[in-house]
């Protein structure tokens, strides 16, 4: 990867979402393709039967109903009892993880950088929860430090969109500081396996879940998953996002990035000496693929959905397009 000086980090809420964005995505609303118990009363339709005013179905009368839910019409038109079946409404948790880690530093000057866009994507998803009145809660791992996931608890409406962009910006800021090499081990797990437990554990981890990274794990993606996904509770998309010049590195060249090079891995802060050229970039197209391909069937066999986006990728258009035709949004 190459990481360049950002230029155009966002510095405030209108920076991080700005008004065209929110009135672009404003009519959206959050989709799962599960049912899940809610905490709170909500505007979320399930396929759930309880108690509501809605009407959903009639069923036959069995000893022991409850005989106020007895429609006596019917029983006046067809001689048997009926008992009147209605529709609950649930309330939906969207839990947004955001990668934070060095490498997700990658791009900045000419192409906006990972952690940009995946603050900016992040924003986005949790105004549309906001504004739909869904229970939206954030996390960011891979920052330095011992915490493998830093949360903000959930919040709920439109009024409490400030105080999601403040979390959102104090993340980018300290993303930006952490040191190279932050990402190493720490008891034997990195970063992303680390987060997924601390996320999979906690008792708010249920509901719909977006997680936004590069997905540059060279260990621990399957058992993060496995983590993400453990107990059942959640309807989880990992949403791959890479620079594009990490898609196509011969971006890079008018970057400098030619000839004799010694590269410094951001994660681990190892280096290693190369010779850039023609064969070089071709090897590197071909692991990078097999590494996308290895994501996608670990997703794939967890149910954990998978989009690979890059970081200059319009959010807007990222929502409004992919996000809706893969059955997130609506």
């Amino acid at each position: 990867m190459l990481i360049r000086p950002e230029r155009n980090v966002p510095r405030s809420i209108e920076e991080l979402l700005g008004p065209g964005l929110a009135r672009r995505i404003d009519r959206l609303d959050l989709i799962s393709r599960k049912v899940f118990a809610g905490k709170l009363p909500g505007e979320r339709r399930s396929k759930r039967r309880g108690e509501s005013v809605e009407f959903d179905d009639y069923r036959d009368y069995t000893p022991g109903d409850d005989l106020r839910r007895l429609d006596w019409n019917v029983f006046a038109r067809f001689d048997r009892f009926f008992i009147k079946l209605f529709r609950a409404e649930e309330d939906l948790g969207l839990h947004i993880l955001v990668d934070c880690s060095a490498s997700m530093l990658a791009g900045g000057g000419d192409e906006p950088s990972k952690l940009v866009f995946a603050h900016r994507l992040a924003m986005a998803l949790a105004y549309v929860g906001l504004v739909n009145q869904n229970r939206v809660s954030l996390g960011t791992f891979g920052h330095a430090g011992a915490d493998p996931l830093r949360r903000l608890a959930p919040v709920r409406g439109r009024r409490q969109t400030a105080r999601v962009a403040g979390f959102l910006l104090e993340s980018v800021a300290q993303a930006e500081a952490q040191p190279t090499g932050s990402g190493a081990d720490s008891g034997g797990r990195g970063p992303f396996e680390r987060a997924m437990r601390a996320f999979g554990l906690s008792r708010a981890g249920s509901g719909v879940v977006v997680v936004i990274t590069d997905a540059l794990v060279a260990e621990g993606l399957e058992a993060g998953l496995n983590y993400l996904v453990g107990g059942g509770g959640v309807d989880a998309t990992l949403v791959q996002t890479l620079a594009p010049s990490e898609i196509a590195p011969e971006r890079a060249a008018q970057a400098g990035l030619v000839g004799d090079l010694r590269l410094t891995d951001a994660e681990t802060g190892r280096g290693v000496e190369v010779t850039m050229s023609a064969p070089v970039i071709k090897r590197y197209k071909q692991r990078l693929d097999r590494h996308i391909e290895r994501v996608q069937r670990a997703c794939l066999a967890r149910d954990v959905g998978h989009l690979l986006v890059p970081s200059d990728a319009d959010v807007a258009d990222l929502m409004l397009g992919q996000l809706r035709r893969r059955g997130i949004l609506g």
